[in-house]
């Protein structure tokens, strides 16, 4: 439902699978949706509610406003969904999709790619006492209709990693933004405390020229770098640093070894549709507790709102 930009990546890695048949696509433009339909040969409808009844499944991209009423009808009438982050703009709402889908035993999965990154999946096996998590994901404003900030709009994938990555409870939320190119957050940076004692420190920026999408994560004996675009770890260990000072500058040096992992590159998008299908299929058990899911959502909620009362009081 819905082949915007995101609905016809799904579009594409789907009608490549062999596990499920693409029966039909939907959206309300007529021309996109006859765009889409001509492109992948197979046939399209304007209304959601004419694919009830056609399908087992069913994976929703459209705008964050309409996934509550678009998946809840789609749960209520028995079909299992994949659904595009974030979940709803309201976390009630969001609880309520997920009770009607545990009621019915559908698969409710919300669309958090990165965590089939290959790399992501690495760096739950590398990190066990994280003391400080840093993240980045900035680039240029997109040239695509959005009408999330930039919170709900990239930053939740960060949010979502740590919280799984960190496994503890937020105790304070500290959090600075401006708004650049549009009336919500465009530039978001975010530091999180955690009752383990974990901090994180999370910028995400769509008011940036440069694409870059890290995450490092200091522990006592190592310092791990993710880059999740090219898919790659490094893990530096025994670093020294010393100075020299000569009469024209002074100058740093830094030794360590560095390891660098092997990641198994594939599309995270493929994984993330294919654990769909299985789950969906086979009743394969969920990536991410329920309870998590909500978490995510809840943090990201709590943001948004600092965000919004700090440019009030401005």
């Amino acid at each position: 439902m819905g082949v915007g930009k995101m609905g016809e990546y799904h579009v594409g890695v789907l009608s490549e699978q062999m596990r499920a048949q693409l029966t039909v696509v939907a959206d309300s433009s007529e021309s996109r949706a006859q765009e889409i339909s001509q492109r992948y040969n197979v046939p399209c409808v304007t209304r959601a509610e004419e694919v009830i009844g056609k399908v087992d499944a069913v994976i929703i991209a459209v705008p964050t406003a309409l996934h509550y009423s678009t998946a809840k009808m789609f749960l209520d009438a028995g079909v299992h969904v994949l659904l595009e982050k974030p979940c709803a703009h309201d976390l009630t709402q969001a609880q309520e999709l997920f009770r009607i889908a545990e009621e019915k035993n559908l698969t409710l999965h919300i669309g958090h790619v990165e965590r089939f990154n290959g790399a992501v999946q690495e760096l739950h096996k590398i990190v066990e006492e994280p003391l400080f998590v840093e993240c980045k994901r900035t680039g240029p404003f997109p040239q695509r209709n959005i009408e999330d900030g930039v919170v709900m709009d990239i930053m939740i994938h960060d949010i979502d990693i740590v919280l799984n990555l960190v496994n503890s409870r937020v105790i304070r939320t500290n959090v600075m933004g401006i708004s650049v190119f549009s009336d919500r957050d465009d530039l978001v940076s975010v530091q999180l405390q955690f009752e383990c004692g974990t901090l994180a420190s999370i910028v995400a920026s769509r008011a940036s020229q440069n694409k870059e999408r890290t995450l490092c994560v200091t522990q006592k004996d190592s310092y791990v770098m993710l880059d999740y675009t090219e898919q790659e770890i490094y893990v530096h260990r025994q670093s020294s640093s010393e100075h020299s000072l000569s009469k024209g500058a002074l100058r740093y040096k830094q030794e360590s070894l560095v390891e660098r992992i092997f990641v198994h590159k594939d599309n995270p998008l493929k994984h993330e549709i294919l654990h769909f299908l299985d789950c969906a299929a086979n009743g394969s058990p969920r990536h991410a507790a329920v309870s998590r899911e909500l978490y995510s959502l809840e943090i990201a909620l709590a943001i948004v709102q600092q965000f919004k009362e700090q440019r009030q009081v401005a």
